[in-house]
């Protein structure tokens, strides 16, 4: 283990993780909340550099491939959540359509995963987290997924498990996303269950008082309306989604920044309005206090693109309470009476 110690306590570590395709940080946030600390993060989009850095005043490094895995400073976990555009419905969809290539076969995203493989490989971390949509496990009929698993288990030898998480205890919105936890021993793993009396509420996330600006021209309103009569008439599911404020919301995604149709909030006397990127931060369980400093437009990609925090916190907890059962099983068998474990 390559925990630091922080406190006279001997059995309080602080475990080292690293932060890779970080986005605006969200999940650095879940765990440095959970104890840890963060040493190294890379992302290669110019305005999440941005927004990350204003956020934790330091810049992550750019594109993973250029980075070397000496370069990356020892830790004991790694956390990736590598781009799910090439491996999620909508974007298989789009592909498809164009006559593109996607999943695995795409050129600038679906080869990414091999560049976590390379790290882990190198730096061998005694745990990882991994995150991607949902879909990721049906991607290709099951054998992207086989092929991720066949990796992580039989050539880099670790305990896998994986679960698929829906995140609407934490927040109210529908977003259901793939976690993959691995660990360097042969230990058990159980993922957080978040059983509340009532989920929240869309209605707890809406700001007070919201520029005029958010809602919507009566042509884009008619164009949506009419889009959505059109596919309705052809036996499609495709169409605007007007919030219920005592609801939960569709997935928030990058592409809301085109015009807000999955989530519209309905306003007495006038054409719905979109999300404030405020309202997507809390939508994503970001606190108030987190800072943003770009764009709308912007924003709305990075909300879209991001986790949902207070889920990975305790998936986080869940990886340390398990870290700290191996140092505690690896000591019972070989260390002497009262030491915790060795200290980088």
């Amino acid at each position: 283990m390559k925990g630091i110690r922080i406190n006279t306590r001997a059995d309080k570590l602080v475990y080292k993780f690293i932060d890779l395709f970080a986005g605006i940080g969200g999940t650095r946030i879940a765990f440095e909340k959970a104890g840890c600390k963060c040493v190294f993060s890379s992302e290669w989009d110019k305005y999440a550099q941005i927004t990350y850095e204003a956020n934790f005043q330091e810049k992550p490094e750019g594109n993973i491939r250029d980075i070397r895995s000496e370069d990356i400073p020892d830790h004991d976990i790694l956390v990736a959540g590598f781009p799910c555009q090439p491996f999620s419905i909508s974007g298989v969809s789009k592909k498809n359509a164009l006559g593109r290539p996607h999943g695995f076969e795409d050129p600038t995203q679906g080869t990414l995963f091999f560049e976590i493989k390379r790290i882990i490989k190198d730096k061998k971390p005694d745990a990882f987290l991994l995150e991607n949509v949902k879909n990721l496990e049906g991607h290709d009929k099951g054998k992207t997924f086989k092929v991720i698993m066949d990796v992580l288990e039989n050539e880099l030898n670790y305990t896998v498990c994986y679960k698929v998480i829906d995140a609407d205890t934490y927040v109210p919105q529908h977003r259901e996303r793939i976690f993959i936890v691995g660990f360097k021993k042969d230990i058990s793993f159980t993922f957080p269950i978040h059983n509340v009396k009532n989920k929240p509420k869309f209605s707890d996330i809406l700001e007070r008082s919201v520029d005029s600006k958010y809602t919507l021209s009566d042509h884009l309103w008619k164009y949506l309306q009419d889009y959505a009569a059109k596919h309705k008439a052809k036996g499609n599911g495709f169409g605007f989604g007007l919030t219920s404020l005592n609801g939960r919301a569709r997935t928030l995604s990058a592409r809301y920044y085109k015009d807000g149709s999955e989530i519209l909030i309905p306003q007495e006397g006038k054409n719905p309005r979109r999300l404030t990127p405020r309202e997507c931060a809390r939508l994503m369980g970001f606190k108030d206090n987190f800072k943003i400093v770009v764009s709308d437009t912007q924003a709305y990609k990075q909300f879209g693109n991001s986790v949902v925090s207070p889920l990975i916190k305790d998936i986080a907890r869940s990886i340390v309470k398990t870290l700290d059962r191996i140092i505690k099983i690896d000591d019972g068998q070989k260390a002497p009476a009262g030491k915790i474990a060795q200290v980088a």
